[in-house]
């Protein structure tokens, strides 16, 4: 690749565009995550409610090791550019639905253009920065992420409360126009390696989508099927011939998408492992702790976005220096194990919240989880960085996002079938506790409509007035029976996030440290083949 000159303006606008188009993406999934349970509410389809993150997620998944050995290929910029418009569009639609189903091939679509973004953004750094500064701006780009997910909370709870969800959507439009003119205008296109379209692994490609879809969905699938049900095995085993044959291929291609000699590295192995379960800590929060504010508190979406905050604001603390740090440290590994150390603490904290809590012991819980996970995401970019050579960063960098993303994908869905299965038992289970009445009897017939309210105060008090008042004191008996089941379903599901996390905090132990900073030549057993 050339390396093109760049004036200090002109690196100071191409990092603007491309931290704007990082933000983009980034942005999207705090933001709807906070509206989702009123996007559930309204749309008739709790039942759904982890489905429109599952499909985002499959298609940014399998998108992402593709854009990224396209953008080395064919160079970055033309990927970014249209990865940005496509997501604009996507968008739109998102915001025009008016059904779950809808939403969730919406999302399906957004989230392709997604994967192109994310595998993009990190790796062209490399386009714009000497290998002395890649390091320090993973730490400071990681800090982008971690403030997208600073300000999506309150802003995704401002506009769901104000105009309304759909906002929560139409407002990637003005960002993304912002992201496509500094992007246009300002980043160098550096030229890949010159590879012909006839030498992409369009194989490898068509069945890596069509091995992670199955597998998706299966694990959606078991929110209302048993795990050893015929089509939940059915979509499993499709999913692992599919798989099989994606690795089949990749090992004989000669530009696979995936160069599996690229897991001969300690550094890249490690860290895809690392990226894979302590992605949890980040999506099974977001995705899941607006249920502890809205349904389980009682606050409203804007509130339960604010009060995400201090999460976010403590990834950025401690992202932010994570670089320079390691830059510094010799065994900066363990600056991993502390950390992930430090999110499992967060994860076992925040299962102990119950009906009675207190905001500020949920915000404490929050506060440790963000401050170990913001030192994960340029640990593992930085490494993997500095550990490969030139040719392979775009693939590599894609591969540590692929890994996050899948992890967050199937550990979201995991979580998503514990809330899908245990929730409407627990809740029936406290219910049939209570003590006998008329109005719990004749509320009977009302039970879905108030199982879907109790997450939106404005609509649990429309609710309410619409019933005659002998029903109202079997309203609140419901709902505060309701409230304490969901908190004994959310203790099991971040009991198990801690668990999964376990996994990644094990493994930075074995990471091998390479020199940051430089390029240098690594012993024989770190050197990878193209």
């Amino acid at each position: 690749m050339s390396k093109h000159v760049l004036s200090p303006a002109q690196v100071a606008l191409a990092t603007a565009g491309v931290a704007l188009t990082l933000l983009l993406s980034a942005l999207d999934q705090t933001v709807v995550g906070v509206a989702m349970p009123r996007i559930a509410g309204e749309l008739r389809g709790l039942e759904y409610y982890s489905w429109v993150v599952t499909a985002y997620l499959v298609a940014s998944t399998a998108t992402l090791p593709i854009a990224g050995k396209l953008g080395d290929m064919f160079g970055r910029k033309p990927f970014l550019i249209g990865g940005i418009l496509g997501f604009i569009a996507a968008s739109a639609l998102c915001g025009l639905s008016q059904s779950m189903p809808e939403l969730i091939v919406f999302r399906a679509t957004q989230g392709l253009f997604a994967g192109v973004l994310f595998a993009s953004t990190f790796a062209v750094l490399a386009d714009i920065f000497p290998p002395a500064r890649m390091a320090q701006m993973s730490g400071v780009f990681g800090a982008v992420f971690g403030i997208s997910s600073l300000i999506g909370p309150t802003l995704g709870g401002f506009l769901t409360d104000g105009p309304g969800w759909r906002w929560a959507f139409y407002v990637n439009i003005p960002l993304g126009v912002i992201a496509t003119v500094l992007v246009a205008t300002q980043l160098p296109w550096v030229r890949g390696t010159g590879s012909r379209l006839a030498e992409i692994d369009w194989a490898g490609a068509a069945t890596l989508f069509a091995g992670l879809a199955p597998l998706l969905v299966a694990l959606s699938l078991t929110r209302d099927h048993a795990w050893l049900s015929p089509e939940v095995l059915g979509l499993l085993a499709l999913a692992a011939a599919l798989l099989g044959a994606f690795a089949w291929i990749e090992r004989r291609v000669a530009n696979p998408i995936v160069p599996f000699a690229m897991f001969r590295s300690n550094v890249f192995a490690v860290s895809a492992v690392i990226a894979f379960f302590s992605s949890i800590g980040m999506l099974g929060t977001v995705t899941f702790l607006p249920l502890v504010y809205q349904g389980l508190l009682g606050t409203t979406a804007t509130n339960s976005g604010q009060l995400l905050t201090p999460m976010m604001l403590a990834v950025v603390v401690t992202a932010t220096p994570t670089g320079a740090l390691m830059a510094r440290i010799p065994r900066y590994r363990f600056l991993g194990t502390v950390a992930i150390g430090v999110m499992i603490l967060g994860l076992v904290l925040l299962a102990q919240v119950g009906v009675g809590a207190s905001r500020w012991e949920v915000t404490r819980d929050i506060v440790i989880i963000g401050a170990g996970l913001g030192v994960t995401f340029p640990l593992t970019i930085a490494a993997v960085q500095a550990g490969l050579p030139r040719h392979l960063i775009g693939v590599g960098t894609s591969q540590i996002n692929f890994w996050r993303s899948l992890g967050g994908a199937v550990f979201t869905a995991i979580l998503g079938s514990v809330l899908a299965n245990r929730l409407p038992a627990a809740i029936n289970a406290q219910v049939a506790a209570l003590p006998p009445s008329p109005g719990l009897s004749a509320l009977s017939a009302h039970r879905g409509a108030a199982g879907q309210a109790f997450f939106d105060p404005a609509r649990l008090a429309a609710f309410k007035a619409s019933l005659p008042p002998t029903l109202l004191p079997a309203v609140d008996q419901f709902v505060a029976a309701a409230r304490v089941a969901l908190a004994g379903t959310l203790h099991e599901l971040f009991l198990v996030a801690a668990a999964v996390a376990a996994v990644a905090f094990v493994a930075t132990l074995f990471l091998r440290e390479v020199p940051l900073g430089a390029r240098a030549e690594r012993p024989q057993e770190e050197r990878i083949a193209a």
